[in-house]
């Protein structure tokens, strides 16, 4: 099947609330909770996106001809683009009873491990959801990224209890869930963390850990304090609050922070193989992206996030050679007109 047979597929499959549109924009679903709009009018979701095709590439084709390597190392680990699927949860409530959480991120984990990439997992109030995928992690050797809600010290360990068999190469942490409702009036309470909780935290995880939610240069390096040893740049996906700035328009300032000291990630409105280039060239080391893979595991299965990973790297393949790129480290903000 084609990207676009895949997507059109989908249309079927998810629903009410997710439209399936040709181009997942924020305005078909921008107020709908739940959904995947926001709680609010959605203007953060439908600002990510349109930042990222605000901004021009430069292209320059008088350089060396030959292939580009699209390939990405972090935390020990090799992905043949720098994309990583980010956490979803709560599926049948947003997207349709199609997939429950489990099954979404059991076939989402090991989908994206065969395609050349990792995903993070999401998390939420049932506990089935981290087991499964604790489980889907541990029988793809660890490839994965499991993502904890801002919870209790006492919930958050228990979590991380049941990923001690799976052995990720890393965990996260979406601090930005701290604005999502069902997080409040929570007992013990969950939500906001200080950067005491958060460096506690961070010591019981044991491997590298992921904030993701930071939206500012202190914002940033409060995580590098707390001993984060990477960050999301995120918004929620513009989910959780109003008449925020795209992540477009924060990422530079705060890889000019941090980015030498922590590995830098980057969510929110990014579509395509060129939105990932733009990401790069701004300073991001890789992107995450959520929705666009959740209809193509409505509408194919396996199969759609293969093909969806296939069209980003051709994509960003060939923004690369036409921008005179050959490798991610040759991407530069040089690389964006009027930079």
């Amino acid at each position: 099947m084609t990207y676009q047979e895949i997507q059109a597929q989908s249309r079927g499959q998810v629903g009410p609330y997710c439209k399936a549109c040709p181009v997942c924009n924020g305005f078909g679903c921008r107020n709908t909770l739940p959904g995947p709009g926001a709680k609010g009018l959605g203007t953060g979701f439908i600002r990510n996106y349109q930042k990222w095709q605000e901004l021009c590439v430069n292209m320059d084709t008088i350089c060396e001809n030959k292939p580009v390597d699209t390939t990405f190392t972090w935390f020990g680990q090799t992905s043949d683009i720098p994309v990583f699927a980010a956490p979803l949860g709560a599926l049948p409530q947003h997207y349709g009873d199609k997939y429950d959480d489990p099954t979404y991120n059991d076939i989402l984990v090991s989908a994206c491990a065969a395609a050349g990439i990792a995903a993070f997992t999401g998390d939420g109030i049932h506990p089935e959801t981290m087991e499964g995928a604790a489980k889907a992690i541990a029988r793809c050797n660890g490839r994965g990224v499991p993502t904890i809600k801002p919870w209790s010290k006492e919930m958050i360990r228990h979590k991380l209890d049941l990923l001690r068999e799976a052995k990720p190469f890393a965990v996260a942490m979406d601090i930005d869930g701290a604005g999502l409702p069902f997080l409040k009036n929570l007992q013990p309470a969950a939500g906001s963390k200080t950067v005491a909780e958060l460096r506690e935290i961070s010591a019981m995880v044991g491997r590298p850990f992921i904030l993701k939610g930071i939206m500012t240069v202190t914002g940033a390096k409060k995580a590098l304090e707390a001993g984060a040893a990477g960050i999301v740049v995120s918004n929620h996906g513009g989910r959780v609050l109003d008449q925020c700035p795209a992540t477009a328009e924060v990422l530079p300032g705060i890889v000019d922070a941090v980015g030498k000291e922590m590995t830098i990630f980057v969510d929110g409105g990014i579509r395509s193989g060129m939105d990932v280039f733009k990401a790069l060239a701004l300073g991001a080391d890789a992107v995450l992206i959520g929705r666009p893979f959740v209809n193509m595991i409505y509408g194919a299965g396996p199969e759609g996030v293969k093909v969806y990973v296939e069209k980003l790297k051709e994509e960003l393949s060939d923004t690369m050679a036409m921008c005179g790129a050959h490798s991610l480290a040759d991407i530069s903000r040089s690389m964006l007109f009027g930079y």
